[in-house]
């Protein structure tokens, strides 16, 4: 057993291992989160900023830019994380809040340059084993559709100066619509946000036709809503684990409750990885 991984019920975890085994590679592929997943929650003992932090974070656009950004966040923070509001009345907080920072976002200046000066200075670092991963899925032409409530145009940018944005990666996430000299006039809808991502089908975006006969999932996440990525999309045998990055004591109980694996305090990809392996032979 590898060190930081918590099966909740090895039994079924095998039965369906088996099941997407015996159907083969050109049936499955993996659904993942970006932020804390794909990449690692702790860099030197510092918690990780997510992809949008990271502009936050910097002095990147006008000087009322992080003052105001940082208001927002102490705004609408409490709200995202408290469960004591109801789903509905936070999600509907989420949207007010992502919606008046990328307004910030656009009013502040920010343009591709920035984007890949933020990403140059590699203040996310992918989690170990993650770029073994994505090579691995390439190499299987396995689609690895990451959803994510950040832009996608920074995670396109991660990927891309990592040489790994291959043709089998989709990006599901908040991209910026830029003028003609590059800067950011706006933002495509949906806007997908942290508690979101249930709504946002999958049907309705280009990579649908790369999966739709690829009914065997392997779901990657790091927090319980997210989960609810595969929700609208017909799956037949489906493996969910997550990332629990920290206070583990307080919360292994309801990830096992939500995830077939959870692999604890920040771990590696090394039993995905092997899991891809396993599922080939």
């Amino acid at each position: 057993m590898l060190e930081n991984i918590v099966i909740s019920n090895p039994e079924r975890l095998e039965g369906t291992i088996q099941k997407i085994s015996e159907e083969g590679l050109d049936k499955f592929h993996v659904l993942s989160d970006f932020d804390r997943t794909l990449t690692k929650a702790f860099v030197q003992g510092e918690k990780s900023s997510t992809v949008i932090a990271q502009i936050r974070n910097g002095n990147y656009l006008t000087p009322e830019y992080s003052p105001e950004a940082h208001r927002l966040f102490d705004v609408y923070h409490p709200i995202e994380v408290d469960s004591t509001i109801g789903k509905e009345e936070r999600s509907k907080k989420m949207r007010e809040w992502w919606q008046k920072h990328f307004d910030l976002l656009i009013r502040s200046g920010l343009n591709r340059r920035v984007i890949e000066e933020i990403v140059r200075k590699r203040g996310l670092r992918f989690r170990e084993g993650a770029l073994e991963l994505i090579d691995q899925l390439h190499r299987k032409n396995i689609p690895l559709v990451i959803m994510s409530a950040g832009p996608g145009d920074m995670v396109a940018e991660y990927l891309k100066q990592e040489n790994r944005l291959y043709e089998n990666v989709h990006i599901i996430a908040n991209f910026f619509e830029f003028d003609a000299v590059g800067t950011v006039v706006g933002v495509r809808e949906p806007i997908i946000h942290s508690l979101n991502k249930h709504e946002i089908a999958v049907q309705g975006y280009p990579v649908f036709e790369s999966i739709k006969n690829r009914k065997n999932v392997l779901l990657l996440g790091d927090g319980l809503d997210d989960v609810g990525m595969v929700e609208g999309f017909d799956y037949e045998n489906l493996i969910k684990i997550g990332f629990l990055n920290e206070d583990v004591e307080a919360n292994l109980e309801k990830f096992q409750e939500s995830f077939d694996v959870v692999v604890t305090n920040d771990g590696s990809m090394e039993f995905i990885n092997n899991f891809i392996e396993k599922i080939e032979k």
